[in-house]
């Protein structure tokens, strides 16, 4: 025990400074508690305020898509340069070292395969698995103008509620449908659903004509999905286009892993996303990792 006569006297109050109150960097994120920010934190880095988020939870209703038909040969090497994973907890338990210490988005919502209607999902995870899971983020997909609309949205409202409940941000993924138009109107409509009813940021497309109006009127971040594959140059130019018309990263699966160097790629892809690197420098780049 510590004798009492010789502890020293506190000198240094600083009563001259006040206390700094840092506002959190994250549109729309500064209300929440410190677990909630702590984990979104780790989703998106602080210094430039975006994510790069390497989607490879395709198979919950694909399966072995291809890239994804060997995921401890094909995805883990690509790990070191993500900024967070975004996959299913039976890949995450079976595959991928526990050692890893990158941020995880679980998915949670599925149900339903592409022999079917996707729409018809239902959360499929539990809370409890969400915190066994260490996960920094629960994603949830969202079929606004779909034909279980509703069903969808309340499957990510009752995420937010449960996962507000225990300091886990929510992830919305805008689903679109076959019959469905792409255009602002639409992403708008569906970014700014999703927000109004709690989810903590979002996921949805890229579009050429009006995409800064669907990331300017949703007040919380916004991040781009890869989609389908297309040529390197082209991926890259829609992500630097997303991130400089106020994405706050992206989510990109396929235009990564099924590129015919995936570990260049995703290096260029970092380049366009942190260091707002032009869509011609990011492709030298790649070409010259690739060689």
């Amino acid at each position: 025990m510590p004798d009492i006569d010789e502890i020293k006297e506190s000198k240094r109050f600083y009563s001259d400074i006040p206390y700094r109150t840092e506002g959190f960097f994250l549109k729309g994120s500064n209300s929440l508690d410190w677990g909630m920010k702590n984990r979104l934190a780790r989703i998106f880095n602080p210094k430039s305020g975006r994510t790069v988020m390497l989607a490879v939870d395709h198979g919950y209703f694909q399966g072995p898509t291809t890239g994804l038909e060997r995921i401890d040969l094909n995805i883990l090497p690509l790990v070191p340069y993500a900024d967070t994973l975004m996959l299913t907890r039976g890949i995450l338990r079976s595959i991928v070292p526990p050692s890893m210490t990158k941020s995880i988005v679980l998915r949670v919502s599925g149900g339903t395969s592409m022999l079917s209607e996707l729409s018809n999902e239902d959360i499929a995870v539990d809370i409890e698995e969400s915190i066994r899971l260490n996960a920094c983020a629960m994603a949830v997909q969202v079929f606004i103008g779909g034909e279980y609309e509703k069903e969808s949205i309340i499957n990510m409202t009752r995420m937010v509620d449960i996962g507000t409940r225990y300091g886990i941000p929510t992830l919305a993924v805008t689903a679109v449908g076959r019959d469905m138009n792409r255009d602002a109107r639409y992403f708008r409509l569906a970014t700014r659903i999703c927000a109004e009813l709690g989810a903590h940021y979002i996921k949805t497309y890229y579009i050429e004509k009006g995409f800064e109006t669907v990331t300017s009127s949703c007040p919380v971040p916004v991040v781009m999905a890869g989609g389908k594959k297309i040529p390197e140059l082209d991926a890259l130019t829609m992500a630097y286009n997303a991130i400089q018309q106020g994405a706050s990263g992206v989510d990109m699966g396929r235009n990564i892993f099924q590129s015919e160097s995936p570990t260049a790629m995703i290096q260029a892809v970092r380049a366009v996303v942190h260091d707002n690197e032009t869509p011609e420098k990011a492709f030298d780049l790649y070409n010259t990792l690739k060689n």
